[in-house]
């Protein structure tokens, strides 16, 4: 995650069927270099941009805990309370596509669907 500040966009990424040749297009089409990440019999990959040493973005497939998120550039939106936000999207007419869930020990996330149809990640650090 590129900026932990609550109200920033702090991570994008792609989730698909396809992730080696959408990897591959990115790759070719903007000059994005790819760093494998192990999933456990399978990579998902960080796309680094030329000459920088952080990741830009993340190329993922659409497997396990990933299989329910839409085929979509989806950005991961920083929020102080997860829980808080869920509740505050559902009685705005929002709704929830997946999760929440854990993201190592750190952190929690959930997608949301917006009043009008978009879809944007909610992810904050686990509450102790």
């Amino acid at each position: 995650m590129s900026d932990n500040k609550v109200g920033t966009i702090g991570w994008m990424d792609l989730t698909v069927e396809n992730a080696e040749q959408v990897r591959d297009f990115y790759a070719s089409v903007v000059g994005w270099t790819p760093e494998n990440v192990e999933m456990g019999g399978y990579s998902d990959f960080i796309m680094k941009a030329p000459g920088v040493e952080q990741g830009v973005s993340g190329i993922c497939h659409a497997r396990g805990s990933n299989a329910d998120l839409p085929p979509q550039w989806l950005i991961y939106i920083n929020v102080d309370d997860l829980d808080q936000s869920v509740k505050t999207c559902l009685s705005l007419g929002g709704s929830v596509i997946s999760g929440p869930k854990n993201y190592g020990e750190e952190w929690r996330y959930c997608v949301i669907r917006d009043p009008a149809g978009a879809a944007a990640a909610l992810i904050g650090r686990v509450k102790t």
